[in-house]
Order: C-alpha cells, then structure tokens, then sequence
C-alpha cells in the first residue's frame, strides 16, 4: 500500500494564501504601529481604543473590545493608559450603575482627530501603491472573505 502522504504535493508556506494575508497584515499593521508608537506613545491595544471611542463616541469596554476584537484585558490596560493621559473619562450608566460608558475627553478627541489624519494619510500611501484598480479588486476581495468567514 502507498504511502498517502506521497500523493499530497508539499504544502509551501510562503504560497499558501492565509500566511500572505496574515504576513502582510502584520508587517502593514508594524508600520502603521510605528507611526502612533513615535508621535504619541500609543501601544496597539490602546491606539484601538482610541480609534473605536472617537468613531463611536460612548462605549462600554465589552464593546470596544467586541468592535476590535481585542481580550477584555487588553481593553481594561488601555482604558487605565487613556484615563492617566486624560483622554478619556469613566462615567456610571445612570440606568444600570454597575456599567461603566467610556468616553474621550476633549485632550482625547483632540489627539484621535490629529492620529486619523495620519491614519488617513497612510491608508492613502498604501492604497496608492495598488492604483486604482489594485484598490478596488482588493477592497472586493476583502469584503468577500469578510462576508464569507462571519
């Protein structure tokens, strides 16, 4: 009896489509990292914190971390490192005493609207790189596998 491994081609890493998203993912979201990182010493958690709060203004911690896919724990460190900076505030639901809505404070919203500018410009650089049809056959194809994998 053959050997059934034999049949199956090797499988090179480098070719295989889920390594090149997550590899491209990641070295995108290193470089974009670095930006926040130098010009306000934001860590990732915390960058994604402010991000989702200035887009969607009061949330509780579950729903940021729900909307960016982050650990609770990760969460609750970057809502204490936003607090200290004084960007952002706690406040009591006044219906429910026991949630805790989190917003930025006005230094917060200042500091999300001057990091979207620059988020904006490198979307903009990377999506420049594709030109215009790269652009739209890859917003396609992400929206795709997004849609396909929920």
């Amino acid at each position: 009896m053959a050997d059934e491994t034999s049949a199956t081609p090797p499988l090179i890493l480098e070719d295989f489509i889920p390594y090149r998203l997550n590899k491209a993912a990641e070295a995108i979201s290193q470089r974009f990292a670095g930006l926040y990182r130098d010009q306000y010493g934001l860590t990732r958690p915390e960058w994604r914190t402010l991000a989702t709060l200035g887009q969607f203004g009061t949330l509780t911690a579950t729903a940021i971390g729900t909307h960016s896919s982050m650990h609770k724990t990760k969460v609750s460190r970057a809502v204490f490192a936003l607090e200290q900076r004084r960007w952002l505030r706690r406040k009591r639901d006044d219906i429910d005493r026991r949630i805790e809505n989190l917003e930025l404070t006005a230094a917060g919203r200042k500091a999300y609207a001057a990091l979207a500018k620059v988020a904006h410009a490198f979307e903009e650089e990377l999506l420049s790189r594709l030109g215009p049809c790269g652009e739209t056959e890859l917003k396609a194809g992400l929206a795709a596998l997004e849609n396909y994998y929920r």
